[in-house]
């Protein structure tokens, strides 16, 4: 079992940013895909971003490409999603998942995956 702990969101106003982290505690996920997905109310789950185990491979969402980065600390056992320019549209529970995968696909089968973490963003 792997364990997933999200921080970082909150309330920011449109045109602000805020990053997200996901840790995984006691756990090396070194050789996993990580990802960010997420949820808006009365909308299915997306994919948003994901990365390799090594972070030389990055996919995006297009509704958030050039806006939003992911990568990824191995050492600390922690991705990031820097998310910029942030539009109310991007208001959503972003959730961080995973899964041993060769390729970064964008899907939301993932096999872990964590509580999630509010972000609401203010026109």
């Amino acid at each position: 079992q792997v364990r997933l702990v999200e921080s970082g969101g909150g309330l920011v106003q449109a045109g602000g940013s805020l990053r997200l982290s996901c840790a995984a505690p006691g756990r090396t996920f070194s050789s996993y895909v990580m990802a960010w997905c997420r949820q808006a109310p009365g909308k299915e789950r997306e994919f948003v971003a994901g990365i390799s185990w090594n972070g030389g491979t990055t996919n995006y969402a297009d509704s958030v490409k050039g806006r939003f980065t992911v990568s990824r600390d191995n050492a600390k056992n922690t991705v990031y999603l820097q998310m910029n320019s942030l539009k109310p549209e991007d208001t959503a529970v972003y959730y961080c998942a995973t899964k041993w995968s060769r390729a970064v696909e964008k899907t939301t089968s993932w096999d872990y995956w964590g509580q999630g973490t509010q972000v609401t963003v203010s026109s």
